[in-house]
């Protein structure tokens, strides 16, 4: 298999403890041994300014207020889009990364309140019109992914947030879900980690061949 010129761009999401980052990097090695030129980036701190930016959103000591937050992710996505993802899909490279503009309608609209109209044109903005190829949501119940979590150590801002906020996250992300089931995938991420390093590579495969018809 092997991608178009026009390079293929898969996200990663899912709320934390989900598994998304460990299925990233295993999808990653499985597509470079089948000869991909592959590129693992993330949402916030895929760039030196966006590795700032993830400083603050996730662990300032100080209060983030929640429009401010929207605005640091919106411009941590906006320089990721120019400085590493149009480049490495202009190279033909199939481009995967962990969270992206779902994650900021998940986060900061259905869990901080703000007003979905105004993040979807931010986002619409930073990414200049480039959606995701493929989005692959893992999903599971936001109390059993926590205790992954809490096996990790100290938690971020994000993280560290109450069980509500967790489950309004999740509601966000399935409820995009349906809104664009041809982008958004989603997988239980309370499956075995090789159950779903397999579905996750035929979701790929399959994003692969339609662009390969396109």
């Amino acid at each position: 298999m092997k991608a178009e010129k026009r390079g293929l761009f898969v996200t990663f999401e899912g709320i934390d403890g989900s598994g998304k980052s460990t299925q990233m990097e295993r999808c990653a090695q499985m597509l470079e041994a089948a000869g991909h030129s592959v590129l693992l980036t993330r949402n916030p701190g895929g760039t030196e300014f966006g590795l700032e930016l993830r400083q603050i959103l996730l662990h300032s000591a100080k209060p983030v207020y929640p429009m401010s937050e929207l605005l640091l992710f919106i411009a941590d996505r906006a320089q990721h889009m120019d400085e590493v993802v149009f480049p490495a899909l202009k190279a033909g490279k199939i481009v995967l990364c962990d969270r992206h503009m779902d994650s900021t309608v998940a986060y900061q609209g259905y869990g901080r309140g703000l007003p979905l109209a105004t993040i979807r044109e931010l986002n619409q903005i930073a990414v200049q019109g480039r959606l995701p190829d493929l989005t692959l949501l893992y999903d599971g119940e936001p109390t059993l992914l926590a205790q992954r979590v809490n096996s990790r150590g100290k938690a971020d801002r994000m993280e560290g947030e109450k069980a509500d906020f967790h489950r309004r996250v999740r509601e966000g992300f399935l409820e995009l879900a349906q809104l664009e089931p041809q982008r958004i995938q989603v997988l239980n991420a309370l499956e075995s980690v090789e159950t779903l390093q397999s579905q996750t590579l035929q979701h790929i495969q399959n994003a692969l061949d339609i662009c390969a018809l396109a």
